[in-house]
């Protein structure tokens, strides 16, 4: 399928999430695409590229209240799982790259991010609290399997004892469930699982390169079969589209193994809206209106109200109508909100005890 004025005539999406690749916002001129004549029509097709860049710091720090945790931990940029509504997308424009197309075809790793993770927590000035891994980009998308870096990272953080949440789509974390299980039996380690729809052709359309629905699945039956205390995450809950199969989701997830379930309602911040208003046009048109209508009753009237307490919940009647579905099917489940608290209490430097960096 051709894309816009963005994108190259006869360049195929194959496997994409979005048909476009406007410029980010920090750009100062436009980019469109020209046909000059040289590709003799020939049918190509868009290929993954991916560059690597040398990590200065491996931990980033929030403050956000919205959030659980002050730290995490992102080894990839980008994300070729190229789920339509990512709210990570306009994070590519800091790098003068498209949210569009090239968030999820020009990618960037860090090879030496487990080096300097090691460097970071061996620090005298550290003080440990749970890592959060798979905040902004998926670390188990597909180039993690040419890359390696899941391996190296959580090496690092066995050698320091140290906690960490995992927020994936990918069913390549199953490789690494040794680890995840020596963790989690030192209670150091838990992990969410994100599951927008169980319909395996609509999630080949909104998450195009991300595992279906049955193989995270079955990825949360294997991680739970090693002790790792599995979450499942709703998320994003899109009105109107996939909030239908709310309960149902949450049971098939209970019945692979999950012991505690979340949900996020759709959010489209900045790029993120018209990139999924025209995946909505071109793949759900019929349904298109009435997404965007509820979403903008969740969100006093705009495509996203940023507001922290309101952007991961929404307002108004929808919203409320969402949570009360959810806390109910979470609790006829036996599916927690919350786990415990990770131990802390062993950590140790896994260099040994390092100056102030």
């Amino acid at each position: 399928m051709d894309g816009d004025e963005t994108v190259s005539k006869g360049l195929r999406l194959r496997g994409r999430g979005t048909y476009e690749n406007a410029v980010g916002r920090f750009e100062g001129a436009a980019r469109v695409a020209v046909d000059d004549g040289w590709d003799a029509g020939e049918d190509r097709v868009l290929r993954t590229e991916v560059r690597d860049e040398v990590a200065r710091t491996a931990i980033s720090y929030n403050r956000s209240p919205d959030l659980p945790f002050d730290r995490s931990i992102n080894p990839y940029r980008g994300c070729e799982h190229g789920c339509s509504y990512c709210f990570a997308r306009p994070s590519h424009a800091y790098l003068n790259l498209s949210p569009g197309l090239d968030f999820e075809s020009r990618l960037i790793a860090r090879p030496n991010i487990a080096d300097v993770l090691a460097r970071e927590l061996s620090a005298k000035s550290y003080r440990v609290a749970p890592i959060a891994i798979g905040t902004n980009t998926d670390p188990y998308q597909p180039i993690e399997a040419d890359y390696a870096l899941m391996p190296q990272i959580l090496g690092v953080l066995a050698r320091a004892r140290h906690p960490v949440a995992i927020t994936t789509k990918g069913a390549l974390i199953a490789r690494d469930a040794g680890v995840l299980g020596e963790l989690a039996a030192q209670n150091l380690c838990r992990v969410g699982i994100s599951i927008t729809t169980l319909d395996a052709s609509l999630s080949r359309k909104l998450e195009p390169r991300a595992p279906a629905p049955a193989q995270r699945l079955a990825t949360i039956a294997a991680l739970a079969a090693v002790g790792v205390q599995v979450r499942v995450m709703i998320a994003p809950v899109i009105p109107a589209l996939t909030d239908h199969e709310l309960e149902a989701i949450l049971t098939a997830a209970r019945d692979a193994g999950a012991i505690a379930a979340t949900y996020i309602p759709l959010r489209l911040p900045r790029e993120v809206s018209p990139l999924f208003q025209n995946w909505l046009a071109r793949c759900a048109g019929g349904q298109a209106s009435k997404v965007m209508a509820r979403v903008r009753e969740m969100q006093g009237g705009r495509d996203y109200d940023p507001e922290f307490g309101k952007r991961m919940r929404g307002t108004g009647l929808w919203a409320d109508l969402l949570a009360q579905r959810f806390t109910a099917a979470r609790t006829r489940l036996n599916l927690a909100h919350r786990l415990p608290d990770f131990d802390c209490s062993q950590f140790q430097p896994p260099l040994g005890q390092m100056s102030l960096l």
